[in-house]
């Protein structure tokens, strides 16, 4: 006996078997327990959603002898007729082939005689609209007024390419596409029916390639099954066969593109190529892969949103971490681009890799987002210098404390040339000296992880000494000394510091003087009487 294809196999045959569609089956399943059934009925929706399917048991339904709530009992002679094509009280026509003027023609004299058997005649149109527009119009007035014994059904995954005026005559139902889940769990169901051995995650993956059409998810199982007949079917086996890439390849390879490392990214393209995975499913599901990252980045509970599992969406949110939305949209639009040119192009590796090298070099381009790409990593730098304390931009608290007793004499006879007021010295007990060195040194980051105005306000100031677990923040312009003392800013920033380094630090604010010097010199009174050999006052 010859095999048969999943999809057509275990196609339903009740409106019971129907998954997915539980809203359209509800409807239709009531209008023939009420005898309201309509003469014209437009089915539209992507590809494998059930269309020809529900038409074909809906004319069954209508013509059975023995309906059980609306759905036929395929036991009666009518229904036995349908379901080997037998029966001349159902037609199917496909559009794409028999789209003309003569084929409609053809329709309009044969609705003129009653079925022989059963109360309907139905037609089912596949692919409708594929029709020519003579073809259309020769339509209209039997779709209007059709004999009470006939029903049309005219079925299309391009809704939009149809006439109003055809559109105003059916009652139109809208398939939408079936959800990971209920995919998986109809394959899980006909994988147990066919004894077939296979892992989980590797049926949910057939599940998402599907892409929301349960006749693809049968069609690319069966290849998979295939391939692998007579073994467990695994995750890496159905990867092989489809030519899909592992989601672990991606994180690796946007982790290379966010550091700009282009030999690394490069380097994951060619270990895709080694192994024989499709590049153009690559791409796609990488988009997809950036698509979830930019949710995440969007909404506070994307969660619900995201059709993987747990593991994956914790290395997904660490991965989030890495970049910014503008940065990830400006990703999703350059690969977008090339998903459109690998449709036509037969060097598909040399486009990805030119891809790659526009995403970690954004100043090799000129456009707009490049552009803003190369003044947020400039700006990231300015932040960092000038976030430091003004004339010691050398970020003295980096440097040692005896250090900078050693060349205190000398620099401050250059000063005294020059007529620059040379570094005070001050001391400090140990534990104030720890926590200004702690601040300074995490300033610039502390200041850029601020975010809104509070990063801006916090531009161009420095901390200073105030005593036991206090610093204070001198502002060097007097609009961003108002804002930047308010009690929100102060108190998110002292929060911040409590949960990176976990000690509780203070802070105060106060406007520095014109032509005020800020570059005093701290250490601690242990190290200023090691290293200085006389008498030493101390000020109050």
């Amino acid at each position: 006996m010859s095999y048969t294809a999943l999809y057509r196999k275990w196609r339903p045959v009740s409106f019971e078997d129907v998954k997915g569609q539980d809203p359209i089956v509800q409807t239709l399943k009531n209008q023939i327990t009420s005898e309201r059934v309509g003469h014209a009925y437009l089915f539209c929706g992507t590809r494998g959603t059930g269309k020809t399917s529900i038409a074909k048991i809906f004319a069954r339904a209508v013509n059975c002898q023995n309906p059980i709530n609306g759905s036929p009992c395929n036991e009666c002679p009518s229904c036995k007729a349908i379901l080997s094509g037998s029966s001349m009280n159902v037609v199917e026509i496909d559009a794409a082939s028999n789209n003309g003027v003569e084929n409609i023609r053809d329709i309009r004299e044969q609705v003129q005689y009653p079925p022989t058997d059963g109360r309907y005649r139905v037609y089912i149109i596949d692919e409708v609209h594929m029709l020519s527009i003579g073809a259309f119009n020769a339509l209209l007035k039997t779709l209007e007024e059709p004999p009470s014994y006939v029903i049309f059904i005219l079925a299309t995954t391009e809704v939009h390419k149809i006439p109003i005026t055809i559109l105003s005559r059916c009652q139109r139902y809208d398939f939408k596409r079936i959800s990971l889940e209920t995919i998986a769990d109809r394959l899980r169901e006909l994988t147990r029916a066919e004894q077939i051995q296979v892992e989980d995650k590797a049926l949910l993956y057939v599940a998402k390639a599907a892409d929301g059409s349960l006749r693809d998810a049968l069609s690319l199982l069966d290849q998979c099954v295939a391939f692998h007949f007579g073994t467990l079917l695994t995750y890496d086996n159905v990867l092989e066969v489809l030519g899909a890439v592992d989601s672990g390849i991606f994180s690796q390879m946007f982790g290379a593109v966010v550091r700009g490392d282009t030999r690394q990214a490069i380097l994951t393209l060619e270990e895709l190529v080694v192994q024989g995975r499709e590049l153009g499913q690559f791409v796609t599901d990488f988009i997809w892969y950036l698509r979830n990252l930019l949710l995440l980045k969007s909404t506070d509970d994307a969660e619900g949103l995201l059709d993987m599992s747990t593991e994956n969406q914790k290395q997904l949110q660490e991965d989030a971490k890495l970049a910014d939305s503008n940065t990830l949209m400006r990703y999703i639009r350059i690969f977008s681009d090339l998903s459109n040119q690998l449709r036509y192009a037969s060097q598909k590796r040399v486009l990805i890799e030119v891809a790659i090298i526009r995403l970690t070099k954004p100043s090799m381009e000129e456009n707009l987002d490049s552009i803003l790409e190369r003044l947020k990593s400039l700006e990231v730098q300015v932040e960092d210098l000038e976030a430091r304390p003004a004339g010691i931009a050398a970020a003295p608290a980096a440097i040692s404390a005896t250090t900078a007793i050693e060349t205190a004499g000398g620099a401050a006879a250059e000063d005294a040339k020059s007529g620059v007021q040379p570094p005070r010295q001050v001391t400090l007990p140990k534990a104030q000296l720890e926590d200004l060195s702690l601040i300074r040194n995490e300033w610039g980051k502390l200041v850029r992880a601020m975010g809104g105005g509070a990063r801006a306000y916090l531009r161009d100031t420095v901390v200073e000494p105030s005593g036991e677990s206090c610093l204070t923040i001198v502002f060097m312009d007097p609009m961003n000394y108002d804002m930047g003392k308010r009690p929100t800013v102060i108190g998110q920033l002292e929060s911040m510091v409590q949960e990176k380094y976990g000690r509780t630090i203070y802070f105060k604010t106060r406007l520095a003087a014109r032509g005020e010097a800020l570059n005093t010199i701290y250490v601690t009174q242990e190290e200023l009487e090691e290293k200085i050999h006389m008498d030493i006052t101390y000020e109050e």
